[in-house]
């Protein structure tokens, strides 16, 4: 049976969404645990994925077994354990630290429209990944990625540019991610062209 996508999400089986908006035509995979995240238009996860304080842009492919934004533990202080912030658990206050918790919230992740983040990678907390960049599978990303690049590696380091940089400020011209539904249809045969021929054709402020 042909798997269709719609305006409406689809959550896979056995998948826990907290705190989390889903764009459309957006698909989240089996076994998957999102909280506070933003998954943007056409974007989609594998199985067994985990997402934490990310906002990811439009037609992103993340995936089997990636992990985005790994928390913290509070390494200042005496001990890293859950108990310094988990009170509640061990009978050691009436309230659990709030303040804690909302620190680790505001470490976004930020991952452009058009990336591929590979299988098993992870990217931690504060990272921005830019837009059209990839992220090769099991690499551990700890520093922002510039946009259109190849990163693999443990840490990730970049090994590329995926095009020529006046490629790149063609691309972002055209902005083809915030096309409609129907022109992308329209144009769905123009993405079969090779780079130059694509840019070429649709960089009209180029000129």
């Amino acid at each position: 049976m042909i798997k269709r996508l719609g305006r409406e999400p689809v959550i896979q089986e056995n998948s826990s969404l907290t705190h989390t908006t889903l764009g459309e035509y957006t698909e989240v995979g089996k076994f998957n645990t999102l909280e506070n995240v933003l998954l943007g238009d056409y974007s989609y996860t594998g199985e067994f994925c985990i997402l934490q304080n990310a906002d990811i842009g439009k037609f992103s492919n993340i995936a089997a077994m990636v992990r985005i934004g790994p928390v913290d533990h509070p390494m200042q202080r005496p001990s890293l354990h859950h108990f310094t912030y988990r009170r509640v658990q061990y009978g050691f206050a009436e309230t659990d630290d709030e303040e804690f918790f909302q620190w680790r919230a505001e470490q976004k992740i930020l991952i452009g429209h058009d990336t591929w983040i590979g299988h098993s990678s992870v990217i931690m907390p504060g990272v921005n990944i830019g837009r059209g960049a990839v992220v090769g599978s099991g690499a551990i990303v700890t520093h922002d990625v510039e946009p259109y690049t190849v990163v693999v590696g443990v840490p990730a380091k970049p090994i590329k540019k995926r095009f020529p940089e006046d490629t790149v400020k063609k691309l972002e011209r055209i902005q083809w991610w915030n096309w409609s539904h129907e022109t992308l249809k329209e144009r769905l045969a123009d993405f079969y062209l090779p780079i130059h021929e694509f840019v070429s054709k649709y960089d009209k402020a180029g000129e």
